[in-house]
């Protein structure tokens, strides 16, 4: 594979709820599968009781907020079609900087 190639590989950043980790692992595995190269939150352990401090919920979601402007599109992961606040708030985001936006829901 050449640098060309390489270039070519679309990205996708997956936003939504971390609620849904199962449904994250399993949309980054497809979505890796047909060829794009996949962002997804890194820290989904505060699901399982491990507590963060506001600086830490403050720089993972800036941190969340560059994969987004690495990404040519978003995928958001909106189980039976919900959508929080820090996810519409990526969506926002992800529009304003004109990335494509696709969803879990339209997908199943």
């Amino acid at each position: 594979m050449n640098q060309e190639d390489l270039y070519s590989i679309p990205v996708i950043t997956l936003c939504g709820s971390i609620k849904f980790i199962k449904q994250f692992r399993e949309t980054e595995s497809a979505l890796t599968r047909k060829g794009f190269a996949v962002l997804s939150p890194a820290f989904f352990e505060h699901t399982k009781g491990e507590p963060l401090s506001k600086e830490e919920v403050i720089q993972l979601g800036t941190i969340h907020l560059r994969k987004i402007e690495l990404a040519d599109e978003i995928f958001v992961i909106d189980v039976d079609g919900y959508i929080g606040e820090s996810t519409q708030r990526e969506i926002e985001y992800a529009t304003k900087h004109n990335k494509k936006v696709h969803y879990y829901s339209e997908e199943q």
